[in-house]
């Protein structure tokens, strides 16, 4: 099906509800969880002070130094990746 060329505001949003009754329950939940991400709360930033100033840190740290690639980070653990996918995957 091709997508529709929709401008009207209103016309957007009952497009958008009719795809979402056209999917399947697992496609539905991995939209919901989508628009969740996608949709900010009503308290604003959900980042607390100390979590936006680690961020901020972190950018700093970057203008000034070459990102670690995570396979480094892991060899420094004593470990490879084969073990992090295995982390992932068992409980």
């Amino acid at each position: 099906m091709a997508p529709a060329v929709v401008t009207d505001l209103a016309a957007k949003q009952q497009h958008a509800l009719h795809l979402l009754a056209l999917l399947d329950p697992d496609k539905l939940d991995a939209a919901v969880h989508l628009l969740d991400a996608m949709v900010p709360d009503e308290d604003g930033d959900t980042l607390s002070p100390a979590e936006q100033k680690a961020i901020a840190e972190a950018g700093e740290w970057l203008k000034q130094n070459e990102p670690i690639p995570h396979e480094q980070v892991l060899a420094d653990l004593g470990l490879s990746m084969d073990d992090w996918e295995r982390m992932n995957t068992e409980p």
